[in-house]
């Protein structure tokens, strides 16, 4: 039986995941996550940290957003940044956008409200029609509801959120495990989708595939599944 074909966003999926753990942005041991948990893998979006790694970067980002927003046929006017890791995300996403010939305007907010000159927490384009907010990772949702809510009061509305990995991992609240992850409980709260460039399950297929012909894959897919069958969410 032939192996069902890999589509145009799975494909995508691997070279990121490839391109991940060629810079060691996705590294494989023991690590403890913020949640408590020994997890097989660790991501840090943050060692994206080279002109040329974050050109890549926003092109994977760009990608994802054409091909998911055909898919959901999501409308999207403009993009938005979370301070602090939102911004170089949402800057370079915007001109690697422009590259596929998507002109889109983006903005991103500061901290603390600046007092001086043209003053407020926005910097940019005005926030206006449909947001699509960009991030690194979601963890909690706490940058996406600030995020969402400052899109909100400038009368624009949250469309989507793009991320570069979903861990598809039930959240903790209270020493307790959650029934839902992170990602699910934002597209729950706010009724808008999470796009990822790739997920736990594509890392996965990834392992599976890659583990034989790269020493440092070899036999991470099992310790990552078991991780995934204790912690994982459908």
């Amino acid at each position: 039986m032939s192996e069902t074909p890999l589509s145009a966003q799975q494909q995508l999926s691997d070279q990121f995941l490839q391109f991940a753990v060629e810079l060691e942005v996705l590294r494989f041991g023991e690590f403890k996550t913020k949640a408590g948990r020994m997890s097989p893998y660790f991501f840090n979006a943050g060692l994206f940290n080279t002109g040329a790694s974050l050109a890549r970067l926003s092109e994977f980002y760009a990608q994802t957003l054409l091909n998911q927003s055909r898919v959901l046929g999501l409308r999207m006017d403009m993009l938005f940044g979370p301070a602090y890791k939102g911004i170089p995300l949402v800057a370079a996403t915007s001109m690697a956008m422009a590259g596929l010939g998507q002109d889109i305007p983006y903005a991103f907010n500061r901290k603390e409200a600046k007092d001086h000159g043209e003053g407020g927490v926005l910097v940019g384009a005005p926030l206006e029609g449909h947001v699509v907010i960009v991030d690194d990772v979601i963890s909690a949702g706490t940058s996406v509801g600030e995020s969402v809510q400052i899109i909100r009061a400038n009368g624009a509305v949250p469309a989507a959120v793009l991320i570069a990995l979903d861990r598809m991992e039930k959240g903790v609240r209270n020493g307790q495990d959650t029934a839902h992850s992170a990602v699910q409980e934002v597209e729950q709260l706010y009724g808008i989708p999470v796009l990822a460039i790739a997920n736990l399950q594509d890392l996965l297929r990834y392992l599976l595939t890659n583990s034989a012909a790269h020493l440092r894959l070899a036999g991470w897919y099992e310790n990552v599944k078991a991780y995934r069958n204790r912690y994982g969410v459908i």
